[in-house]
Parts: structure tokens; C-alpha cells; sequence
């Protein structure tokens, strides 16, 4: 039980930033000042230091005339039995108040990705999904480009929380079809199939590994993949009108996102099958009483509630949100990778049976005729 918290401790530590290491770094910050910062500072300094390094007091205190060797006596007898690692990050905090913090690492450049926006504004990064005219489905540069932009807002210093949404009246339609019938490569559906499952994978194990709270404000509809990862996120809002759907059975193919093991452990297996297997759209009330949905705002004024909620979670200390979500994330993260490798193998071999090719062929074909009748409509209308 010991080596098991000591690995949970160690892990934690791990995402908020090594203590000691950070620890180091104040003490060569410290040498940089240009201004003395008086005696009291330095005392202040003094006790800490001492604190982090042996711990509570354990010197007799001095005699005589020697004030300053009690000066210092006081300032590590005050910390009494504050820990050697609250010391350290008391040390770390009162360097920075001292010298300033350091300096926000910039973030990183993000390929732009034609159906993709990503913005950053007052430690917020929003993701939108933006091909309003295509109900905001996913091509597979744009699951790649989502998965460099989380990678990327986990790096950055100045991010606290991302959201993800969508433009227009649709949060996402899902997997936009074209990408299993159009620029097929070399090595034909198998190499298609491979590169797809890679993709996939790649995509949900950067939701999976976010370290900062993922918000999902889902604007309208959504279908497929778009809902199965509504698990990987840390809040769901939506508006009155969202509805949610994931037709993998009829298509074909089977779960994805960590649907398969997350939703029955949210909703129930009987909800969860009924989503998953009869392919049945809940709507926004349903959605939220199956626990799959934080809570549900008006269309209306869908964007300013939760901009509002946005922007009081980036007002937050960002360590003590990082490190709370790994301790509730803790027991599951390694579950859900391992449950993503599992559902994106199946999905490869899905993808080549002949039942998902008919599925997705047939599927395509109706669209096609729905278009066609639209087109003579208007002719014959004109």
C-alpha cells in the first residue's frame, strides 16, 4: 500500500511540475535579484530554506547577545511542523512574489487545418469545429489537428482550460463519410483502415492525457464520435435544443471514445445499450439526467453561460485544478487507453468487413439520391 501511494504521489507530482527541480530554481532565481529585498525577506528566506531542507527546528535556541543568530532561530521555529514540501512551495511562492514569476512559456505554433479554429484568450484555448455547411463533420486532419492543439495547450503556461465547440447550429455530425471513399492510398483499404486507426487512436489519447480541465459546450446536435467522447471531457454543457446519436450499428461499425466502458459506468448498461446498440437520440433533458451532460442552457444565451463558467475556472489556481483532476482521473487513465487501443483495433477490422463497406457505400448513395431530388425540385420549381 505504501509503494502504491508513493506512485500515486510521485505521478502527481509529475503533472503539477517536480517540486524539487522547481525548488532549485527559485534558489538560482533568488541570485538574479538586482535589489536587496531587506531583513525580514531574508529571514522569511532563511526559515524556509531551512524548513525544505531538514525540517521543523531542531536547534536549541541561542543565548546571550547574539540577535541575529535568534533572528534566524524565530524564523525557523515560527514554520513549527509545516512539511518539507509545503516549505518548498512556500519557498517557491515568496521567490516569485519577490522576483516575479517566470515568464509564460509561449505557446506553441499550431497548424492551421482547413475546418478547424483555434484561438487563445485570458488562459482560455477554444477549439471550434468549423464547416457549418458539412454539420461540422470530422475530417482526419482535423482529428489530428485537435490532438496537436490539446498537445499543445498542455504545454503552454499560459492555457488553464479548453473548450471545444462547434460553429453554427451543429456541434458535429461526426466522422464525415469522404474519408473512407475519397483519396484512397497506395495500399488501398487496408492502408486506409491502418492509418485511420492510428488516427483515432492518437486523437482520444490526447483527451485522455489533458492534464488541464476539457470543456465540451456542445452548440446543437451532435452524432458519433462527438458524443462517444463526451466522456473524455471534464464538464459537458449544452443547449435546450442539442440532441445526441451514435449510429455505429447501422453503419457497421462499433463504439469508439471510450464509450464502450464509460458509458455504462455513467448512465447504466441498459441507457448505455440503448445509445450504443439501438442507436436511439436522447435529447438534451435526457442526456443530462443520464449523467452524460453537466447541464443544459438556453440557445440563446448558451455562449455567455458558459463563457461565464469559462472564465471563473481560469481564474483558479491552475496547479490546484491540474492536480485535482489527476487524482479523480487517477484510477482510470491507464483503463482508457488501454480501452481506446481496443475499441480502435476493433474499428480497423470493422472498417474492412463487408459489412461496413456496404453500410457506408449504401449510405452514401442514399445521400446522393436525396441531393439528386432536391436538384430536379428546384429545376422543375424554377
Amino acid at each position: 500500500k505504501w509503494m502504491q501511494a508513493s506512485s500515486q504521489l510521485g505521478a502527481l507530482r509529475a503533472l503539477s511540475g517536480d517540486v524539487g527541480a522547481r525548488f532549485d530554481a527559485a534558489q538560482a532565481k533568488l541570485n538574479t535579484l538586482t535589489e536587496d529585498p531587506g531583513n525580514m525577506a531574508k529571514l522569511k528566506i532563511y526559515g524556509l530554506f531551512k524548513q525544505a531542507n531538514v525540517g521543523a527546528c531542531n536547534i536549541p535556541k541561542p543565548g546571550g547577545f547574539n540577535f541575529v543568530a535568534k533572528a534566524k532561530y524565530d524564523a525557523w521555529k515560527g514554520l513549527g511542523e509545516m512539511t518539507q514540501d509545503e516549505a518548498k512551495e512556500a519557498y517557491i511562492d515568496y521567490v516569485a512574489e519577490l522576483a516575479g514569476p517566470e515568464e509564460a512559456a509561449p505557446a506553441a505554433d499550431v497548424a492551421e487545418v482547413a475546418g478547424l479554429d483555434v484561438s487563445r484568450g485570458e488562459g482560455v484555448t477554444t477549439i471550434k469545429l468549423n464547416r457549418p455547411d458539412k454539420f461540422n463533420a470530422l475530417t482526419w486532419d482535423m482529428y489530428k489537428g485537435i490532438g496537436n492543439a490539446l498537445n499543445a495547450a498542455a504545454e503552454d503556461t499560459s492555457c488553464r482550460i479548453v473548450v471545444l465547440t462547434g460553429e453554427g447550429k451543429w456541434y458535429s455530425s461526426g466522422n464525415d463519410l469522404s474519408n473512407f471513399t475519397k483519396n484512397m492510398p497506395e495500399g488501398g483499404p487496408e492502408e486506409m483502415a491502418l492509418n485511420a486507426q492510428h488516427t483515432l487512436n492518437d486523437f482520444c489519447d490526447a483527451m485522455i492525457k489533458f492534464p488541464k480541465p476539457l470543456v465540451a459546450a456542445v452548440n446543437g446536435p451532435a452524432i458519433g464520435i462527438p458524443v462517444t467522447t463526451l466522456g473524455l471531457c471534464d464538464l459537458v454543457y449544452c443547449t435546450d435544443n442539442a440532441t445526441f446519436k451514435t449510429p455505429f450499428v447501422s453503419l457497421g461499425q462499433s463504439p469508439e471514445g471510450c464509450s464502450s466502458y464509460l458509458f455504462p459506468r455513467t448512465m447504466g448498461f441498459a441507457k448505455a445499450n440503448e445509445m450504443l446498440l439501438t442507436e436511439r437520440q436522447i435529447s438534451a433533458q435526457e442526456a443530462c439526467d443520464n449523467g452524460l451532460v453537466t447541464r443544459i442552457f438556453p440557445v440563446d444565451t448558451f455562449k455567455a453561460e458558459v463563457d461565464k463558467v469559462v472564465q471563473h475556472m481560469a481564474s483558479l489556481p491552475p496547479q490546484s485544478m491540474m492536480i485535482s483532476k489527476a487524482l479523480i482521473r487517477h484510477e482510470h487513465i491507464n483503463k482508457l487507453l488501454e480501452v481506446n487501443k481496443r475499441e480502435c483495433e476493433t474499428l480497423r477490422s470493422r472498417w474492412l468487413s463487408d459489412e461496413c463497406m456496404t453500410a457506408i457505400m449504401n449510405f452514401s448513395a442514399a445521400r446522393r439520391n436525396r441531393k439528386m431530388k432536391m436538384f430536379l425540385l428546384v429545376v422543375v420549381g424554377s
